[in-house]
């Protein structure tokens, strides 16, 4: 009998990460879910039975996470792919953002990704085997007003899973590491983060659906890309803001905050998930915003995407040079 595959998801009861979880359990792996919600993990292990183990755990807390990855070890057996996705955001003006709040934003959305790939290679250098997956942004590469926090968060991510990378390349490790770079997504997020926008936040469009993105962590699987981009929408901001970062700084200042409000009454800060769950939500990939996103989605190996911008402008720079007349 085929021993099944283990993998482990922080922030797994939601969103990309339950979208996730579908999909993976559905190519035989059986799955961890980390996620602060006890009631969504509960929801899962009634619907998925033996094929889930959940933990309620913060992934901003090391000590909870590192226990975390001993007790799915020992339940299910040595993890051989971790995803991080657990996130939180605030869409707020960062004048009107306490520290408290900031800090809680980073504290999962960027130092738990540092918590999860401390936990998971603990477990995966002395097999010398295994995948991390960490799902980053478009805002990682050229941030928008009114998520400070969020996007600095990102943009660290970058650096950290980079810095790792080469580590464990020097060290022969046999563990990659893949970033995911996601578009706007239809996820719950919208429903339950702390906003102080005169109305309801939106994913700024163009909207995809959470599978979209899980289908992009799984290509990661079983590629091992190095990085991916998710929608056409990231492949523009990526390559704008190197073209471009002074026309989208004043772009973003208007559209780009805009693009943010939907036209739905604003709830307030007071039923927030900043510091805890919100129970009233189920365990649901998806969020409100389902009528306008997209079904799929552009996903391009970053690298690539990266050659054939600049090998083409390296081509055209050359071809217009034996064309202009010399003097």
């Amino acid at each position: 009998m085929t021993q099944s595959k283990i993998a482990v998801v922080a922030g797994g009861s939601a969103g990309v990460g339950r979208a996730t979880v579908e999909k993976l359990i559905a190519e035989g792996y059986k799955v961890g879910v980390l996620a602060r919600g006890e009631d969504r993990l509960a929801e899962m292990e009634e619907t998925y039975g033996p094929q889930v183990m959940t933990l309620p755990c913060d992934v901003s807390d090391a000590a909870q996470v590192s226990r975390a990855a001993t007790l799915i070890e020992e339940g299910l057996g040595p993890i051989d792919l971790w995803i991080n996705c657990a996130m939180l955001t605030s869409f707020s003006p960062f004048t009107e953002m306490k520290d408290d709040e900031f800090r809680a934003i980073v504290d999962t959305t960027f130092m738990g990704v540092v918590n999860g790939t401390r936990a998971a290679l603990a477990q995966m250098e002395p097999r010398g085997r295994g995948q991390i997956v960490t799902l980053g942004s478009g805002l990682g590469y050229r941030a928008v007003p009114f998520q400070s926090a969020y996007c600095a968060s990102k943009h660290a991510i970058n650096g950290f899973v980079a810095s790792v990378r080469s580590e464990l390349i020097r060290k022969n490790a046999g563990i990659t590491m893949s970033l995911v770079q996601l578009p706007a997504l239809n996820t719950p997020q919208f429903d339950w983060a702390r906003n102080r926008l005169e109305t309801a936040p939106q994913p700024a469009p163009p909207i995809y659906q959470p599978e979209v993105a899980a289908d992009a962590v799984m290509r990661a699987v079983h590629k091992g890309s190095r990085e991916l981009f998710v929608g056409a929408s990231v492949l523009q901001l990526v390559f704008g803001n190197i073209f471009l970062p002074d026309y989208l700084d004043k772009k973003m200042s208007t559209s780009g905050a805009e693009m943010q409000k939907s036209d739905r009454d604003a709830q307030g800060t007071s039923d927030d998930n900043l510091h805890g769950p919100v129970d009233s939500i189920p365990a649901s990939a998806h969020g409100s915003y389902g009528e306008r996103a997209k079904a799929s989605g552009l996903i391009v190996d970053a690298d690539l995407a990266r050659l054939a911008v600049f090998g083409g402008l390296i081509i055209g720079t050359a071809v217009l040079s034996r064309l202009l007349p010399r003097r």
